[in-house]
């Protein structure tokens, strides 16, 4: 299935960009200063409380700044409703409607009122089939297993068809071989779709799989950003090479790059 058959065009990626970004809740606070490439796959790492949800949350406009500016395309998304911005965003729960079937929990990323016409239909029809649940369009979500509600959340990404897509450890649940899959399944989207993809993650695996770029937060900041070899080489950053245990070398990098996408 390609995406030319789901039945709209398809966006390419758009650079995203944090311009002094400064955020606060209670005693914790966040800046953020960066630019992650259009059309790249970026794994974002960090301790419990960096702000990796945080910074997701500001560019998919569910929290606002206290200052600075959120660039999408090179534009201030800052007064434009998170439903209103070229971003689809996968949280960990899935965010499914429990008493809403397979179809139209994906129907609503074409429209929230589920009016549907026979192309929309079509469409649905086939995003389920591209991400592996043909035939299961009836049930709810209750009926599926953790992988396939995740997989009905990235079918309903295919039917937005938003030039960013934002995932917030969305297989953290999930076993390492489902997860592996979830991985590939996001990576040939991404082959597909060519959209910027930013995507948190706890496992260094992840990242090695199909991180493309990475950025490491650390206390509220971004630390550090670059190609995701860099990072697992022997010139990564000493602090990611803290976070993730290495104190000898390349994180048996050279052995877990090989496993990316092809």
């Amino acid at each position: 299935m390609t995406t030319a058959n789901i039945g709209i065009a398809a966006q390419k990626g758009l650079a995203v960009a944090l311009d002094s970004v400064s955020f606060s809740y209670g005693e914790a606070s966040f800046r953020f200063d960066a630019e992650f490439a259009a059309g790249r796959i970026t794994a974002i790492m960090g301790p419990s409380g960096s702000g990796k949800s945080t910074l997701l949350n500001l560019i998919a406009g569910f929290e606002a700044p206290n200052a600075g500016k959120v660039l999408i395309g090179g534009t201030d998304v800052g007064n434009t409703p998170p439903s209103a911005r070229p971003v689809s965003m996968v949280f960990q729960e899935n965010n499914l409607f429990a008493h809403l079937s397979v179809e139209s929990n994906v129907g609503l990323g074409r429209s929230p009122s589920l009016k549907l016409t026979s192309t929309d239909r079509r469409a649905v029809a086939e995003a389920l089939a591209r991400v592996g649940l043909a035939g299961k369009e009836k049930r709810l979500p209750r009926e599926l297993s953790g992988g396939e509600r995740q997989r009905v959340s990235l079918a309903r990404v295919l039917l937005r068809d938003r030039p960013v897509l934002l995932l917030d450890e969305p297989f953290a649940s999930l076993g390492p071989a489902l997860r592996d899959d979830m991985l590939d399944l996001v990576a040939g989207i991404h082959a597909e779709r060519h959209m910027t993809v930013l995507f948190v993650t706890h496992q260094p695996d992840d990242a090695r799989r199909i991180g493309e770029n990475m950025a490491f937060l650390d206390e509220g900041r971004i630390a550090a950003t670059g190609p995701a070899a860099d990072f697992f080489g022997r010139s990564g950053p000493d602090a990611f090479r803290r976070y993730i245990g290495d104190r000898g070398g390349s994180v048996a990098g050279s052995q877990h790059i090989a496993r990316k996408r092809t």
